[in-house]
């Protein structure tokens, strides 16, 4: 795949409709699941200007900060805690529509107003999480969900991990 992206204008859905062959195409054959993560984040935030897009990679008993776009970031996650470990510990997306009213939000930058976290898993286990933050309130919806799940799964598909 050529090292650009093809951004389609519209809605929220043709771009993601778009922008998943394009990850198909690149993220075939790759076998490093840090550069895949890196090539997500920056399509992601090509594509759709978040605010923060990135990954925090199971690490023992703590998510810790993987490839991502955006400003500085936490560095570690608790498990069950914020709405990252929150998705690792449930072992599904979270969307929060408004940060400010989710039990125990770990505000790792104050303009963040929306989120979204997808736990990417590999044998039936969270690995990491693909967490992108808006900084606008209710950003993420069910759309979002359903290709982005697609996404990450695209990073352990016929892959040894």
């Amino acid at each position: 795949m050529a090292e650009e992206l093809t951004i389609a204008t519209g809605n929220k859905a043709e771009r993601y409709a778009t922008l998943l062959p394009q990850m198909t195409a690149l993220l075939e054959g790759e076998t490093d699941l840090i550069a895949g993560m890196a090539n997500l984040s920056a399509a992601l935030t090509q594509t759709f200007g978040f605010f923060w897009t990135g990954f925090y990679r199971v690490l023992g008993d703590k998510l810790v900060l993987g490839p991502f776009q955006g400003p500085i970031a936490c560095t570690r996650i608790a498990f069950g805690k914020g709405v990252c470990g929150t998705a690792w510990e449930r072992a599904e997306t979270v969307i929060v529509p408004d940060v400010d009213a989710f039990p125990g939000h770990i505000a790792c930058n104050s303009a963040s107003r929306s989120e979204i976290v997808v736990p990417v898993k590999a044998d039936g286990k969270v690995i990491a999480v693909l967490d992108i933050d808006s900084d606008q309130l209710n950003m993420f919806d069910e759309v979002d969900q359903y290709f982005l799940e697609q996404m990450v799964a695209l990073l352990t598909a016929h892959r040894a991990l």
